[in-house]
């Protein structure tokens, strides 16, 4: 199909059989397709590493034989989606052949991340290698991270986080502990060129399986912060109908000198989802949700400002979502049950959201954040096979998309959900999910849809059609800055040749976003700009 053919299709679709909400406006954006690729035989592409007007670095991963083993490719492309080079990456060094771990950008320029395991010294270690325009690595290797192993079978992790402005990287590791004792790891903090700043071993003030760190981050000033777990209990839910666990934030400031411990405590509301940022003033940004009824659902949102240096909790806010958010999609007879438990006080019965997975949380200029959290859940079937053998499907979920947006005084100042109904069955959600772009103070979603959800006889968007993982309609759901919600169809799969693969797509631009798309071995990239 050429390009002309694919504007006429865009054209006749938008204009006549896929008319739904937000049909008499001005759709926001505009997409243009580069040409039609064909990918290697074997090989998929793993990730976007980085994009920008100029283009973007890709990464393919090829399945190799026994003896060959992965292949790993890059890949640039250049602004109007050609694929200008694809570079095989040799993995041996001095005859010795290392595991891929991963490609970073850090400071504009590109890194090959590899390990080795001599197990003649019994350590894992981690190299990291400059690239060149050409996307070979130099022969400069340098050493940025070990684990003490004891057999090659026992490698042990490595783990990296980049600072907002990519001026410093960190690189974590556990170390090697007793059962039953504190656990121990690596901190080893570095300049955007990989040059060492400074490093510590720590071991953690619980016991072993009293803890779990959730997430770490690093700041421009090289100071680290780890969000963990501490749990009461082997219950690690509940006791009595409360919660046997607490959050906390550790920080290692001066350069790993000093420790600090921030405990988060909300006595006995449940919080389900946490995360931080580390914000322009060094101060730390939490936010996430809670519940009165356990972890798998939520009742609002939890927000607070953490002081470093005080160690205060400052504008500590739970919010609960008023009755008519929680309650939007219900049947008619769902809401009734749920307006009888809230008057009658029932807790147990009052309305939650269920089963959503906290996403993104965006600062806002003010101190306040922006949530984004999508409905996610995995389920089992079992069946018995005509041979008489027994056999499960997966079924991937991912509905509702909701977006909070918080005051820096933790107060809700708007909720929107985006209704999105997505299920499939063994693909680990292959073609689900969505894409996220700001532009100003606007957010847009990306996302595949049944294009029965925007003909002229359906006007319910509670009672949605299921996107199945097959040809669709792709649309963008614009969310203004007062949280009105509008929806678009862009164009069909069908037309593109591909089926959009959210998950790969990348904003790449303060008003663009690079847009992904395959279907067997073909694969195509577009680019979405969006009206200023």
């Amino acid at each position: 199909m050429n390009w002309k053919h694919l504007v006429v299709g865009i054209l006749c679709l938008l204009g006549g059989t896929i008319t739904g909400i937000g049909q008499n406006d001005v759709r926001p954006a505009q997409i243009t397709w580069g040409e039609e690729l064909r990918e290697p035989a074997g090989s998929k592409i793993e990730q976007i590493i980085t994009a920008g007007s100029w283009g973007s670095y890709v990464l393919r991963r090829k399945q190799g034989s026994t003896i060959t083993g992965e292949q790993i490719f890059l890949e640039q492309y250049d602004g109007k989606m050609k694929l200008k080079r694809s570079t095989k990456v040799d993995l041996r060094y001095k005859g010795k052949k290392r595991e891929f771990e991963n490609v970073v950008s850090v400071g504009g320029q590109l890194y090959l991340l590899t390990s080795f395991n001599n197990e003649a010294k019994k350590k894992n270690y981690l190299f990291a290698q400059e690239l060149t325009r050409q996307l070979t690595p130099r022969k400069t290797l340098q050493l940025i991270g070990e684990i003490d192993t004891r057999s090659k079978f026992k490698e042990g992790k490595f783990d990296l986080s980049i600072s907002r402005d990519s001026s410093k990287v960190l690189v974590y590791n556990q170390l090697p502990y007793k059962k039953n004792e504190p656990e121990r790891f690596a901190l080893r903090v570095f300049n955007n060129k990989f040059e060492e700043l400074w490093q510590q071993d720590v071991t953690l003030p619980y016991g072993d399986g009293n803890f779990g760190i959730e997430e770490y981050r690093i700041d421009r000033d090289g100071n680290v912060y780890l969000l963990g777990v501490i749990y009461e209990d082997r219950s690690r839910v509940r006791r009595n109908g409360k919660p046997t666990y607490n959050y906390t934030v550790l920080a290692y400031t001066e350069e790993g000198e000093r420790a600090q411990e921030y405990r988060i405590d909300l006595e006995n509301e449940f919080i389900t989802d946490l995360t931080f940022r580390v914000a322009n003033n060094g101060n730390l940004t939490c936010a996430g949700f809670y519940s009165n009824k356990g972890t798998y659902s939520i009742k609002g949102t939890c927000f607070f400002q953490l002081d470093v240096n005080t160690k205060e909790i400052a504008s500590l806010n739970l919010m609960a979502f008023d009755f008519d958010f929680l309650t939007e999609y219900m049947t008619p007879g769902g809401k009734n049950r749920a307006e009888r438990a809230e008057v009658q006080g029932k807790t147990n019965r009052a309305p939650e959201l269920y089963r959503y997975s906290l996403d993104d949380l965006i600062l806002r200029s003010d101190g306040g954040a922006v949530l984004v959290a999508e409905q996610y859940y995995v389920y089992q079937q079992s069946y018995y096979y005509w041979d008489g053998s027994l056999r499960y499907d997966h079924y991937y979920n991912y509905n509702d998309v909701i977006v909070v947006n918080i005051q820096p005084d933790g107060v809700i100042e708007w909720a929107t959900r985006i209704p999105k109904r997505q299920e499939t069955v063994n693909d680990g959600g292959f073609y689900s999910s969505y894409a996220m772009a700001t532009v100003r103070d606007r957010f847009y979603f990306i996302y595949n849809d049944n294009s029965r959800n925007y003909q002229r006889t359906n006007r319910n968007r509670r009672n949605l059609y299921n996107f199945n993982g097959r040809f669709s309609v792709v649309v963008v759901s614009e969310i203004q800055k007062d949280g009105q919600l509008k929806t678009f169809p862009l164009f069909t799969n069908r037309d593109a040749d591909v089926i959009t693969r959210p998950k790969f797509c990348k904003q790449n631009g303060s008003r663009k976003m690079m847009v992904y798309g395959e279907i067997g071995r073909n694969y195509r990239f577009a680019n979405l700009e969006f009206d200023p």
